[in-house]
């Protein structure tokens, strides 16, 4: 076992630890070194609190009203409510990156209505979404989606008995089976 020397408050203090030589050291790929200090340099952990493409004197200005609003007395008071205008800061820009992303996800869904209509209606048989147009089911009101389900019903119960006819066969089946989609 080796020792380190303590020298912070007590020169005689010894501080035991053990040594591991046997284990290597985690491997980092390259994609994570390439992004690994973003968070430091652009993000939340930024030392810097307002970022290159953010608006300077919007947080002069809020540093300001905090400031005056809490009037501090000494130093450390002002470094406090400097700490308090950053973290304001950066929860603003969070909450405009979180609604930045749901945003995305929005308009996501809107153009891709294969993606949202399982997941809205996940139960309803054959509404997969793939040639369904949103805005035809959203815009319509109770009677026309009433209409709208009265005519899907006679098709699909037009189209059980034209099966029907196909399957029994005949001379002119074909042209019976037809006549049963007809209106």
């Amino acid at each position: 076992m080796e020792t380190i020397e303590g020298t912070a408050v007590n020169n005689s203090a010894v501080i035991p630890f053990q040594t591991i030589t046997d284990t290597a050291p985690p491997t980092k790929t390259a994609a994570y070194e390439a992004v690994r200090f973003n968070a430091m340099k652009h993000g939340i952990l930024s030392k810097l609190a307002v970022l290159a493409h953010e608006d300077h004197a919007e947080f002069d200005d809020l540093l300001a009203a905090l400031i005056d609003e809490h009037r501090p007395a000494g130093i450390t008071e002002r470094h406090l409510i400097e700490e308090l205008a950053t973290i304001v800061w950066r929860k603003r820009r969070v909450l405009l990156a979180e609604g930045a992303k749901i945003n995305a996800g929005l308009k996501s869904a809107v153009n891709n209505p294969a993606s949202v209509m399982p997941s809205a209606a996940p139960f309803q048989y054959g509404l997969s979404g793939k040639s369904t147009d949103l805005r035809y089911l959203l815009d319509a009101t109770p009677k026309e989606m009433g209409e709208r389900q009265l005519d899907a019903e006679r098709s699909l119960a037009a189209a059980r008995r034209a099966g029907e006819v196909l399957r029994k066969g005949g001379v002119n089946a074909y042209q019976a089976a037809r006549r049963a989609l007809s209106p």
